[in-house]
């Protein structure tokens, strides 16, 4: 039988007089899972070379990171919340670090491959588990919005840094080191979190909802899988259909498995959550815009402008400062304002910063072509995000404070994944288009590439009138009420000596 959840609300407002310390270390663990991602994708051709990956089969050094890591999110959100935050970003930093190690140790693809994979488990495990950690933590309104922000500033660092970095490594290193950095960072999040994170184990627990698991974590993994493989597979393919459905029909059994069950992995009341909500559905847009941004401006600038990746990397030192300031005004406006204004502002900024990318020549100048695109979409993604994150995990009750993380960061993946497949498809298929119509591969690609950020940009208003139509006007609340959990009582423990 469900229990209430005892921890006093006055105790709440005891605020751990380490969540500073603490939070820069969940924050490099953050860091370090962004910046890998990055680095990985510059170092493609080199390991193609070195392990003897086919075109096709070299898509799954990503694909299995992602595809892993984006079906097992909410899971260990919420497994977080039931078994201790603490103890599940531990075991998900240390399968990164294992991951990483194997990674760099892979003398085959499917070495490589199964270490990518584990990597995944890793972030699914870890990333979660430390974004409720620092919700519960800072339990003040203004501190809690400013810790969210520096989580959310360093990602969009992290992904500036990675491109500098993976251009520095690959130049005068072995590809293997992309992977090895993580050791030492991690090992240092390890030792570190030992001591600055209060140890939350639970109780026992006497039953746990293995088939609402194994039902929701297959479902999201059958529409990851048939998003990555679209563009090869075909959009209208039996084995791409096959898979939609598929993830439908496992997500379809496990709310109904979920409804049915005294003490459900998730329970219904968490999905008729309206904000909560919202912000999860505006996260995949802000996903699938950013992560299709960068690569196809990504190539743009290789390809069409001929830069190296270490030129690449330092273009994007503007967008990811840009990040950081928006992530840092946005922590300051939200308390006062609320995120529906903010949200609603940075996607109309960031839909202006891709309109602007329709309008790129051949022949683009950086500082008059490229920056202001990339400064209105940098400010815009950075107030867009770090809103909408604060808004999905801030209204949850402690006790649901994982599961609330790792629906948002699930967001962040399976958005990611639909902006690639639907901007990349949009973009190959109005190349060859105008290819078979006797066009120069130059000016077929950057059409191409014109359609699919015309398209990000209408996915982007389209959001910001979600926002402004959907999100409340509440600001963030300061304290989570308590709320049911099932089968267990939380009994916080002493703070690690």
């Amino acid at each position: 039988m469900a229990v209430t959840f005892l921890t006093p609300v006055a105790n709440l407002r005891d605020a751990d007089p380490r969540r500073w310390l603490a939070l820069a270390v969940l924050a490099c663990l953050q860091f370090m899972l962004i910046l890998d991602a990055t680095v990985v994708n510059v170092a493609l051709p080199s390991i193609k070379a070195d392990l003897g990956f086919s075109q096709s089969n070299l898509a799954w050094v990503v694909d299995a990171y992602v595809l892993v890591a984006g079906g097992f999110l909410l899971l260990g959100g919420r497994v977080a919340d039931l078994f201790g935050r603490r103890r599940v970003f531990m075991a998900g930093a240390v399968a990164f670090a294992v991951g990483s190690l194997a990674s760099g140790l892979a003398q085959d693809q499917v070495m490589l491959i199964g270490s990518r994979a584990l990597q995944g488990l890793g972030e699914a495990l870890a990333g979660p588990a430390a974004l409720s950690i620092i919700a519960v933590l800072f339990v003040d309104p203004k501190e809690k919005a400013k810790a969210l922000s520096i989580w959310g500033g360093l990602a969009g660092l992290g992904g500036t840094v990675g491109v500098l970095l993976s251009g520095v490594i690959i130049d005068v290193a072995d590809w293997r080191w992309i992977f090895w950095i993580n050791l030492p960072v991690a090992a240092a999040v390890i030792f570190a979190a030992l001591r600055l994170v209060r140890d939350d184990r639970h109780r026992a627990r006497s039953s746990f909802d293995f088939a609402g698991a194994a039902t929701a974590t297959g479902g999201i993994t059958a529409i990851v899988y048939a998003l990555l493989e679209a563009n090869r597979n075909g959009w209208t393919s039996l084995t791409t259909l096959g898979f939609f459905a598929a993830g439908v029909a496992l997500l379809a059994a496990f709310l109904a498995i979920e409804g049915r069950l005294r003490a459900p992995l998730v329970p219904l009341r968490f999905f008729r959550a309206r904000v909560p909500r919202t912000a999860s559905g505006l996260m995949v847009l802000v996903a699938s815009a950013l992560y299709g941004m960068f690569f196809l401006l990504t190539l743009y600038m290789q390809l069409g402008l001929g830069w190296s990746p270490l030129h690449t990397g330092v273009a994007y030192v503007v967008f990811g400062l840009g990040v950081v300031v928006a992530s840092g005004a946005a922590s300051q406006l939200l308390p006062k304002i609320g995120a529906r204004p903010i949200v609603a502002g940075g996607m109309s900024l960031a839909a202006g910063g891709f309109a602007l990318l329709t309008q790129l020549p051949l022949h683009a100048q950086y500082w008059s072509d490229i920056v202001p695109a990339m400064v209105l979409m940098s400010v815009g993604l950075g107030l867009s995000f770090v809103s909408l994150t604060i808004s999905a995990v801030s209204e949850a009750g402690e006790a649901d404070a994982g599961l609330a993380s790792g629906m948002v960061t699930t967001a962040q993946q399976v958005g990611g994944a639909l902006g690639l497949a639907v901007l990349v498809s949009v973009a190959t298929n109005r190349t060859t288009s105008l290819l078979g119509s006797g066009h120069s591969s130059a000016v077929a690609q950057l059409a191409g590439s014109h359609l699919a950020f015309g398209l990000g940009a209408g996915l982007l208003a389209v959001g910001a009138v979600l926002a402004a139509l959907l999100l409340g006007r509440a600001k963030p609340a300061a304290v989570p009420e308590p709320t049911v959990v099932s089968q267990a009582t939380y009994e916080p423990e002493p703070l690690a000596s």
